[in-house]
This record gives structure tokens, sequence and C-alpha cells, in this order.
């Protein structure tokens, strides 16, 4: 089987960490956020991944290499030259996609986290006999979305509704999609979205289904949903894999820690928080609802929530960063700073010293 992720553009809502790497390899639970989704295709037996892209494919092919011959999965990509939407890197990509077996193929958005049943999902396409099934998720407020309208006993899609007024259903498009060959000769190489062109003829023909998406779901291309992903994630693993998370008289609620990270005397870490490789917290320090990524130095008595702190970044001592503050790779937090919802990318090693919301560029 093979596989098309959607990896899209420039990653401009998860700024500063994407003006480092392209947004699908930001680390997510301490790996990057694609490896998610091709370890868990390559476990139920896909073989081949095509990456659509049109910003970076050198840089991502080139870290992918390792995973590629450690997996034992063929990654490629297919390179937009001008952005084709949801639908037109399918056309692209058609001559990768097809071949003589006339197996279907999965189709993801490289922003969405889940628990990824795409056993279950062969095993539901099969049984239907359909021409395309999309996973959807129960969402709490579904005037927000476009609301997929489906028959409850069978899963076919009868139509799609935009933002609606009135209570028509509570389930969304999550974005993971398994079609057959023939829904290709349906879209055509043009800027085109398969959510809003495509996918609406098929239900009309009656061979689209929708499978409920058991366990969580989310769309992690924003630092807010981010964090909440990352407790969903956290949530799972406690359920799934429990050894993975840390315990001890450090801990709280779910953490997961790099076997490189060291934690200090007299920590309190979580809930909700993901410490990379090599990463030092010294004594003292409070870390709850936030991600620590590889090789970052956070130094005594320091308390962040609600934060991103990227690539090798310091945080000074007795300093407090919360609010959906984001550093990127490098930044420098001086101590006692009190940093309130900003962003911050400082490739030279540039220090963050006011106490104040801002972007320092």
């Amino acid at each position: 089987m093979k596989a098309l992720i959607l990896v899209g553009g420039f990653g401009t809502r998860l700024r500063p960490l994407t003006l480092s790497v392209p947004k699908p390899l930001v680390d997510f639970a301490n790996k990057p956020m694609i490896l998610h989704q091709i370890e868990a295709l390559k476990a139920i037996g896909v073989n081949e991944v095509v990456l659509a892209i049109n910003y970076q494919p050198e840089v991502m092919l080139n870290f992918l290499k390792e995973f590629e011959a450690k997996l034992g999965i063929k990654i490629t990509c297919s390179q937009e030259t001008e952005p084709l939407g949801t639908a037109g890197p399918l056309a692209l990509a058609r001559d990768k996609l097809i071949d003589d077996s006339g197996e279907p193929f999965f189709v993801l958005n490289s922003d969405v986290i889940s628990e990824y049943p795409l056993k279950e999902m062969i095993e539901f396409h099969k049984t239907h006999g359909g021409a395309a099934t999309i996973m959807v998720t129960k969402v709490d407020e579904p005037s927000k979305y476009g609301v997929v309208v489906m028959e409850e006993t069978t899963g076919q899609v009868e139509r799609f509704v935009e933002k609606p007024k009135l209570f028509v259903g509570n389930k969304i498009n999550a974005g993971i999609y398994l079609l057959n060959p023939s829904v290709l000769d349906r879209i055509e190489l043009r800027p085109t979205s398969i959510e809003k062109e495509v996918f609406p003829k098929i239900a009309a023909e009656k061979k689209l289904y929708a499978m409920v998406l058991p366990g969580f779901w989310m769309d992690i291309g924003q630092p807010k949903d981010y964090i909440s992903g990352l407790t969903l994630y956290l949530d799972s693993l406690r359920k799934k894999s429990p050894s993975r998370l840390a315990s001890g008289p450090h801990f709280v609620g779910n953490v997961i820690v790099h076997e490189t990270a060291t934690i200090g005397e007299g920590c309190l870490v979580g809930p909700d928080v993901a410490i990379g490789p090599g990463c030092v917290v010294e004594s003292g320090v409070r870390l709850s609802r936030c991600t620590v990524m590889r090789g970052v130095r956070i130094k005594k008595h320091t308390c962040i929530s609600n934060s991103i702190i990227g690539w090798h970044s310091t945080v000074g001592q007795w300093a407090r960063v919360e609010n959906m503050t984001i550093l990127g790779e490098d930044v420098h937090v001086c101590d006692e700073v009190y940093s309130n919802g900003g962003c911050s990318f400082a490739p030279q090693g540039d220090q963050v010293k006011h106490s104040k919301p801002e972007i320092v560029m």
C-alpha cells in the first residue's frame, strides 16, 4: 500500500518554530510530527509514503533518510511549483500513487494527531465497497466547522454542511482518507479542494463513506491546539503504554521525558509535559502543559506553563514563561524575566530581556 501526506507550505501559524525547520519536522512528544504518521502507516503495511510539499523538500528528505532506512519504508517527494490546495497534489502525484495492484491509498493531513486506527479503516473500506472512506471525529461545537451528514448505521455520507446555523450533526472531517485509485480520475491538475469539490460529487453518487474516529483527534497546526493535542496524546499513552510515561516524586499527571534529559532536585513537572533529549532542568523548576525541545536548559526556580520552548534555548533562573509563549531555536531568556504570550526567534543567540508580551525577530 501507499500513502500521500499533505505537507503544505510555510507553517506560518507555528512560527517561530517553522523558521528553523518545515512544520512537519517540528517536534511533538519528542519526535517530528510527521514521524507519528509514518510509523502508524508502516505498522499497517504501507511501504511507500509520498510527501506533497511546496516548501523546503530537500530539508524534509535529508532529515527523513535515516528513518527511511530504520523503518524500512520508501519516502519520496511530490513538489508543487504553486499551491494546489488539498486535491491538486493528488493529481500531481498520480504516477507515484497508482500501480498494478489496484490497492486503495491513504491521504493524511500532516497537522493531524490521533491514534490512527488505519487497520480498522481498511477493513471498513473493504466492507462498504464504495470509492472513498473519510475519517470523521465528533466535536462539541459543530457550528465552527464543515459538518459531515451521514447515515449512522452504514456510514454512507449524504452531504456536507459548512458552518451550520441549525444542528445537522456533530461530525467533522478528520483529515484522514482511504481512496480507490479511480478517485484520481475525478481530480484535475489545478488548485482545487478535495473537501469542497471532490467529496461532495462522490457523496452524490452514494460512493463516499465515513468512519467515526475512535479515541482522540487534534489538528496541531497552531500553538494552542499543539498544547491541547499534547494533553490528549499523553492521556492516550497513559491508557495504552503507561510504561512510556515518567514516574516518581518529581512528576504529577502525564509526563514524557527523554532518557538523556536530566531533572534536578525539588522540581515539580506536569501535568502534560514533554521534555526532549539532552535537556537540563535545574533544581526547583516548575513545568506544566508545555513542551521543552532538544538541548534546552532551564535554570533554577523557573516556572513554565502553557508554552513551547524551542531547540537549544535557555531560560534563566527565577524566570516565568507562560500564556502560550513560543521560543524559537536558540533563544536565551534572561534571569527574572516574565514572558506572557510573546514569540521569540533569535538565531544568533540574542537575549530576551524585557518582561512584557512582544515578538522578537
